[in-house]
Formats: structure tokens, sequence, C-alpha cells
């Protein structure tokens, strides 16, 4: 293909996990199976949550938030990879790999901002309890779950429009199982300096930003914690926090070790392997991580289970 040609690039192909048949078939069921794992647990988790008046606190509501995140998140790239594993043509167009890095930038901004207002959140129950229930009113909490979702995709269209400017000049095939900025920039023949630049900036903000906006809400958490006489009382608070801990640690370590580094570092077969984590991996373990240490969702899906199998058994035994 000449270089004349290659800089209005139509189609994009994507290389995939592998190309040994016994590996995709193996890929295939493995990234399904989590698929529809990620699927149904955070389905689950959303109604749960809308059915029990219980659960109707900020905390749940922002936690609803991130299921709907996750669920979108994954469904921008699994999909794909399932596609692509299966099929003989791995291509996707110019504009059908601008809409999916666009969205997947947009939901992984989205998520850290949701992940900071889980922290503000935490922070006043514990730190200012008396105060709690007016300062995180309803009000409050849709503005915050609103302005994070604006912020996200705002600063996606900013990312996504510096991309897709580029001529890509070097080839059309991505070495990635999806349309990601790292692999996309290595195709171009552009000087990538403000490209990086941009890059850097909004991952400080988006994520080493929020990042420590929840490490030191997390700080004053411990002190507070720490001051409490009563051991129930301290293992209640750290128990309340643990889950949200697990899953910042699991997201922000990845996509800051993904983002924040300049493109010389950049080795496909790593990355794709840490991309994996935060793609579909996250969405997947983030909802069994809230169920199996918040005995109030626990308990409520073995409710909504129970009465859902109670329902079906008497619709059996009436037909």
């Amino acid at each position: 293909m000449e270089q004349s040609n290659q800089t209005n690039v139509q189609v994009f192909i994507l290389l995939g996990l592998s190309d040994v048949p016994g590996l995709k078939l193996i890929f295939f069921v493995v990234f399904f199976i989590m698929y529809v794992v990620t699927l149904s647990a955070n389905f689950l988790l959303i109604i749960v949550v809308q059915l029990n008046p219980r659960l109707q606190t900020p905390m749940y509501f922002f936690l609803t938030n991130l299921s709907i995140i996750d669920i979108c998140f994954s469904s921008t790239v699994v999909p794909r990879i399932l596609v692509n594993t299966i099929s003989q043509d791995r291509s996707i167009s110019f504009l059908g790999c601008a809409a999916q890095m666009y969205f997947h930038l947009a939901l992984g901004g989205v998520e850290c901002l949701i992940l900071t207002v889980m922290a503000f959140d935490r922070y006043t129950a514990i730190c200012k309890p008396l105060q709690y229930n007016r300062i995180m009113s309803k009000q409050l909490c849709l503005r915050l779950a609103i302005v994070s979702w604006m912020l996200g995709f705002q600063n996606s269209i900013i990312q996504a429009v510096f991309t897709f400017q580029l001529p890509f000049c070097k080839s059309n095939v991505i070495d990635h199982f999806f349309c990601e900025i790292p692999p996309l920039l290595r195709l171009s023949c552009k000087d990538i300096y403000l490209n990086e630049l941009s890059g850097f900036i909004a991952t400080t903000i988006f994520a080493f930003g929020t990042f420590l906006i929840i490490f030191v809400s997390y700080f004053y958490i411990t002190l507070t914690i720490l001051k409490t006489h009563t051991a129930n009382l301290r293992k209640k608070a750290f128990s309340t926090c643990a889950s949200h801990i697990t899953v910042v640690s699991i997201y922000y370590g990845t996509i800051i070790f993904m983002h924040l580094r300049p493109q010389s570092s950049y080795f496909p077969e790593q990355d794709r392997a840490i991309s994996i984590i935060y793609t579909v991996v996250t969405p997947m373990v983030n909802p069994i991580i809230y169920s199996i240490r918040n005995k109030d969702i626990k308990g409520s899906i073995r409710k909504t289970l129970s009465k859902h199998i109670h329902i079906q058994y008497i619709a059996m035994k009436k037909s």
C-alpha cells in the first residue's frame, strides 16, 4: 500500500489475542463466560438495589452507577473480541474504531470519578456521621453522578479527536484486540508529542488526580477509625471500606501503568494482558467483590432469588 493511501485509512485490522486455532477456541469460551458473568452479576446488583428499600442510600446509588459503567465498559470491548476470535475478518471501520475508543475512554474516565465520589461518600459517613444525611442529599448525589458522566465523556472527545486526526502512514494493522490509544499512536508517522502530552495530562487529572483524592479521603477515614475505642465499630468501618479499596487498587493500578508512561515503553504482549484486566476482568469482579463483603447485598440477593424461585415453583405447580 502506498503511503499516500495509508494516510487515509478507512479500515483497521485488529490482530486479536491469538492465531492458534486451539487457543482461539479457549479464548472464545473463557471471554464469553466472563462476559455473561459480568452482565449477570451487574444486572443482578442493579435489580437488587432497586427492589430493596433499605438499599436506597447514596452508597448504593453510586454502586448502581458503577455497575452500569461496568456493563457498558465491558460491552465496548468484549463483543468485538468474541467476533474477532471466531471470524476470519478482523477488520473494523475507521468510525467503528473511533467510536470504540471514544466510549472506552469516556467510561473509564466516568469510573474514575464515580470511584472518587464513592470515597467521598465513605469519608462523610465515617468522619462526619451526624452531618451525613444533610451533606449527602439526593440532590447532591444526583449532581455528582451527572457531573461525573459529563466530564468523562467531554474528556474523551478531546482524546479521540487528537488521536484520529493523525495520519496513519505506517500501517492499518493494530497490534491489539481493540482500539486503544497506545497501539494506534504507533501507526502514525507524525510526531505524537502533543498526543502523548494531552494523554498524560488527561490521565494525570482523571487517574492520578482522582486517586490522590481517594487516598486523602482514606487517610482521614483511617485516622477517624483509629480514634474509635470500640472494636466492633472499627471492624464495621473497615469492612464498609474494604470492597471499595480493593476495586480502586485493581482498577487504578492497571490504568496508571498503561497510560502514565512514554510511548517508547509500549510492549504489545504485556499491554494486552494488562488491558484484559481492566477492560474484562475488573467489570466482572467489581459486583462480586461488593456482594461478597456486604451483608445487606448478600441478604437482598438471597431474598430476591428465593422469591423468584418460589414464584416459579407456584407457576409450575398450577400448570
